[in-house]
């Protein structure tokens, strides 16, 4: 049976540009950096203790995709800080945080012009 997510899929364009971004600005870990042919790389990222890792990699007849809303959502123990501290370094937030009655949330870029959610329980 399937048991858990073992990654999820951001779509980039520039994906030297893109690593840099996620483990300067965001912190995330390599897992592994391999080539793919064609001068296309499989980068896997760690987030932290998280099972699920995300891969910087576009399929061929994807590339609309670069530059979209990523369906789904970033969690960090306190929204106001992580927007404190990755605004400090740069990153580009579309919305400062917001507080609503299920938690705490912000929306931010990344070096690809990809939106993310941000968000606390």
């Amino acid at each position: 049976m399937i048991n858990k997510v073992k990654f999820v899929g951001i779509p980039v364009k520039d994906q030297e540009r893109a690593l840099a971004f996620y483990t300067e600005k965001l912190g995330f870990k390599v897992a592994t950096d391999q080539p793919m042919g064609g001068g296309k790389r499989w980068i896997e990222l760690r987030i932290g203790g998280a099972e699920t890792r995300v891969v910087l990699f576009t399929p061929e007849g994807h590339e609309d995709r670069v530059g979209t809303f990523f369906n789904g959502s970033l969690e960090a123990d306190s929204v106001q800080k992580t927007y404190e501290e990755l605004k400090a370094k740069g990153v580009e937030f579309t919305q400062e945080p917001k507080t609503e009655p299920w938690g705490t949330s912000a929306l931010f870029k990344d070096s690809e012009g990809n939106q993310f959610v941000l968000s606390s329980k």
